[in-house]
C-alpha cells in the first residue's frame, strides 16, 4: 500500500492527466508527469514535469528511480515503456494491457478469444486482403486504422468496393479493420476499478451520442433497463478478469436495434464519458485510479446525483483565431452546472477544451439544462 505523501509517476500530460493528478493532489501525493508537451495540461498542478518523449532513458530512469507507482493516461504511451519500467516500480495498468488496446487487430482478436459479443469485422493489411475482407463484412461499413485513431480519426464510412479501394490507397495502406456497419437503438460505456486483489467497483452505464465521430454528450444513468444495464457491467467486469487488468478500464459497447450488446472498444483508462463521476458520485473515475495504483481500498462508486455531461469543444470559441472564450455566464448561471476546463491555451475545432456536468435530482431536468447550455454556447461563437 503505498500511502499519502509518496510520489506518483504519470505517462502522458493531457486533460485526463491534469484531473489525476488533481485527485492525487487532494490526497497529498506528489505527482511527476512525463510527457513531451510544455504546456501540458496536468503539468499545472504536478509537482515535477519531465518535458520530453516518453522513450527519453533519462526521464525513464528518473520515472523509475523516484516514483512509488506509475501509471497513463492516454492509450497510446509506448506500451515497451510501461513494460520496462514495471521491472523497477509497481505500473498500472501493465503494458501488456494498454498493448491490446491500442492495437486494434489485439483487441478485436482477444474480444473474439475470448467469446466476447462483436460484430463482423476483418483486417486489411493490403490490397491482396479486400476480397477476403469483403467476404466476412457486409457494405456499408466502417474502416479504421489499426493504430492511433480517437475521436473519430482516422476512420472512414465505406459505401461500396470502390470507396474501400480509393480510401485504402489515400491512406497509403496501413493495417486497418474493416467493421460492418451496425444500425444502432443507442451507444453506452461503462467505467470500472479493477484491484490487484481482484476487487471491481463499477460506475452506473452512460449513454452517450457523439458528433462527427466526438463525444457530445453522457447521460447518466443511461436511459436503458435495468437487465441490460447489469448484463453490461458483467460483460465489463468479466472483460477486466480475462484481461488480468488492474487499473481504471472503460469499455464501449453498442445496443443495436434488437437490444443486443456489442462490444466497441476499450479504454485502459479514465474515460471522457466517465467525467460525471467527479460531480455525480461519491468518488469519481479519478480518485478510483489514484486508490487502485496505490493499492488503496476501492472508493464508492455509487452516483448520488442524476447527470448529464456536455463536452465543450474548441469550436466554440470566438473570433477568427478562436482567441476568445466563450462567454461563461451561459453555464455558471445554472446552480447545477460544474464548469471544467483544461487550460489548454489554443483552442481549435474539434479539440477538448473542458466540459460541463449538470447535476439534478431529475435525469430530464438535467438533459434540458445541458442542452440549454450548448444552444447558448454555440448560439453566441
Amino acid at each position: 500500500m503505498i500511502l499519502p505523501g509518496k510520489t506518483l509517476g504519470l505517462i502522458g500530460g493531457g486533460q485526463l492527466g491534469r484531473m489525476f493528478t488533481m485527485a492525487a493532489r487532494n490526497m497529498d501525493y506528489r505527482v511527476t508527469v512525463l510527457d513531451p508537451d510544455p504546456l501540458s495540461p496536468a503539468a499545472e498542478f504536478a509537482s515535477g514535469h519531465l518535458n520530453t518523449a516518453y522513450t527519453h532513458p533519462i526521464s525513464m530512469e528518473e520515472m523509475a528511480t523516484t516514483c512509488a507507482a506509475i501509471t497513463t493516461e492516454f492509450e497510446n504511451a509506448p506500451a515497451e515503456v510501461l513494460t520496462a519500467l514495471a521491472n523497477r516500480t509497481t505500473v498500472r495498468p501493465s503494458g501488456s494491457a494498454v498493448a491490446i488496446a491500442q492495437d486494434r487487430e489485439q483487441e478485436k482478436g482477444f474480444f473474439k478469444r475470448h467469446g466476447f459479443p462483436v460484430g463482423p469485422f476483418a483486417m486489411i493489411k493490403s490490397a491482396d486482403d479486400i476480397e477476403a475482407a469483403l467476404s466476412v463484412v457486409k457494405l456499408p461499413a466502417v474502416l479504421k486504422t489499426a493504430r492511433f485513431g480517437y475521436d473519430g480519426k482516422g476512420q472512414a464510412r465505406i459505401a461500396n468496393r470502390a470507396e474501400l479501394e480509393a480510401t485504402l490507397a489515400e491512406w497509403k495502406f496501413p493495417p486497418c479493420i474493416l467493421e460492418e456497419f451496425i444500425s444502432l437503438k443507442l451507444e453506452i460505456s461503462i467505467v470500472l476499478a479493477r484491484a490487484a486483489d481482484g476487487e471491481i467497483s463499477v460506475f452506473p452505464v452512460a449513454e452517450n451520442q457523439h458528433v462527427n465521430g466526438v463525444l457530445d454528450i453522457t447521460i447518466a444513468p443511461a436511459r436503458i433497463s435495468e437487465s441490460l444495464a447489469a448484463q453490461a457491467s458483467e460483460i465489463a467486469k468479466k472483460l477486466a478478469v480475462e484481461l488480468s487488468y488492474v487499473g481504471v478500464l472503460a469499455v464501449e459497447f453498442f445496443i443495436t436495434a434488437d437490444d443486443n450488446l456489442l462490444i466497441n472498444e476499450i479504454a485502459p483508462r479514465p474515460h471522457n464519458s466517465g467525467h460525471y463521476t467527479i460531480d455525480a458520485c461519491r468518488s469519481s473515475q479519478f480518485e478510483q485510479q489514484v486508490r487502485v495504483l496505490c493499492g488503496l481500498p476501492l472508493g464508492d462508486a455509487t452516483q448520488h446525483s442524476a447527470a448529464v455531461m456536455l463536452n465543450l469543444l474548441g469550436d466554440i470559441w470566438r473570433g477568427p483565431d478562436k482567441k476568445n472564450a466563450p462567454d461563461w455566464q451561459a453555464v455558471l448561471k445554472h446552480p447545477g452546472a460544474h464548469l471544467h476546463l483544461y487550460g489548454k491555451r489554443e483552442a481549435r475545432a474539434g479539440r477538448k477544451m473542458g466540459h460541463v456536468t449538470v447535476c439534478d435530482t431529475n435525469l430530464d431536468s438535467a438533459l434540458n439544462v445541458a442542452l440549454q447550455i450548448k444552444r447558448e454556447l454555440q448560439a453566441a461563437k
